[in-house]
């Protein structure tokens, strides 16, 4: 009985490497549909070697493209909101991995989820921005959530088996990124290749980004705090730097688990995918050769994880406001339009200056996420 599996965001590098993992596995996984912005060359390489049912793209010159090239092939193209919503409804799909990048993983989680489709999560912005809201979703439809994330996806399996209620807390490793040793000073002179260049990780630009910020792992907090419902003083973050451990939990007796693995995310979408059953890999393994070393995070040169506490603390359209504003912050710095240190200016400046909401529904939020771009887009150093 093969499980039908939905991709939103397959070129991305997470949707690749499930792909990837798919092929591993024929005689259990079938691509339901494949979902793309506007890389339609990889697209229709991705539909001709997995003929999905559906193909849905948000570009409107791509969506031509892809459709005139697959128009002799048994395989519906389908454009924009309208398109998704009709892939995510099809009554074949068993699980979606969620593998869109940032906000706009958001409105397609909630209707994936009201249409009871178990969900594979590798966008933590859809928890960070909407957390309360997938939460409840999730609680009213009775559908499973797996995160993808390899720090979750630990958490996750460390955790089964086990009465939460043991739980001392959480800590999330983090590798440091690039800049794990440099001065503040030095942090000034960066440049986009620089902090592109992770040292233990393959990931998209934003993320990669966010990783050598550390704000990877501020949003990770937040998401931790709705996966798993442990108070945000109960979350911990730790350095890294060989991204062997990928997170540990503490409990009541003085015992620590930890999941240890080389740093490839395709063990936790394996994971997810398989709804958390083990399926055979002949992926690479680690061997126990060398010192693995741990440190805390410096909150000075890098103060990411203090947005992140302050964002639980306050609540409402806050974690909102943090993620938008670093999307746009990250944009703009890949774009070589501001440093690597305005970053966090910028994300400073958008918090202390977009309208706070405690209160928030889907509109609310999508009007935060709007109302941040713009001033993030106009801020000037």
């Amino acid at each position: 009985m093969h499980r039908y599996i939905g991709i939103l965001g397959a070129t991305g590098s997470i949707g690749q490497q499930a792909l990837e993992i798919i092929a591993m596995h024929p005689e259990r996984f079938k691509v339901g549909f494949l979902t793309a912005h506007k890389n339609a060359e990889l697209l229709i390489q991705q539909a001709l070697q997995f003929q999905p049912e559906k193909v849905v793209l948000t570009d409107k010159k791509a969506y031509e493209t892809v459709k005139e090239t697959l128009s002799a092939h048994a395989i519906e193209v389908l454009f924009g909101e309208e398109g998704l919503r009709k892939a995510i409804a099809s009554s074949k799909i068993d699980l979606i991995l969620v593998a869109l990048v940032g906000f706009a993983g958001v409105l397609p989680t909630l209707y994936a989820i009201q249409q009871k489709k178990a969900i594979a999560l590798a966008n933590k912005e859809v928890l960070v921005v909407a957390g309360a809201l997938v939460k409840e979703y999730l609680q009213h439809y009775q559908v499973p959530l797996l995160p993808v994330d390899s720090e979750h996806s630990a958490i996750y399996q460390c955790l089964v088996g086990e009465d939460k209620a043991t739980v001392e807390k959480l800590v999330l490793t983090a590798s440091g990124g690039p800049f794990r040793t440099f001065s503040k000073e030095a942090l000034k002179k960066v440049t986009v290749q620089q902090a592109l260049q992770h040292p233990n990780w393959q990931m998209g630009a934003k993320i990669t980004v966010d990783s050598a910020t550390l704000m990877n792992k501020a949003l990770e907090v937040i998401e931790a705090y709705w996966l798993f419902d442990i108070p945000a003083h109960r979350i911990e973050v730790v350095i890294h730097p060989q991204s062997i451990v990928h997170s540990l939990v503490y409990f009541c007796d003085g015992s620590i688990k930890a999941q240890l693995g080389l740093p490839d995310m395709r063990v936790p979408i394996q994971y997810a995918l398989g709804m958390a059953v083990r399926l055979p890999n002949q992926l690479p393994r680690y061997v126990f050769n060398g010192a693995l070393t741990f440190e805390p995070p410096d909150l000075e040169r890098f103060p990411s994880l203090n947005y992140a506490y302050e964002a639980l603390e306050r609540g409402g359209n806050y974690p909102c406001i943090l993620n938008a504003a670093n999307e746009i912050a990250v944009e703009r710095f890949l774009k070589e339009e501001i440093t690597f240190l305005d970053i966090y200016r910028l994300i400073e400046y958008c918090l202390n200056h977009v309208p706070y909401e405690q209160q928030c529904d889907i509109e609310t939020l999508q009007q935060t996420d709007k109302e941040t771009r713009i001033i993030a887009k106009q801020w000037k150093t």
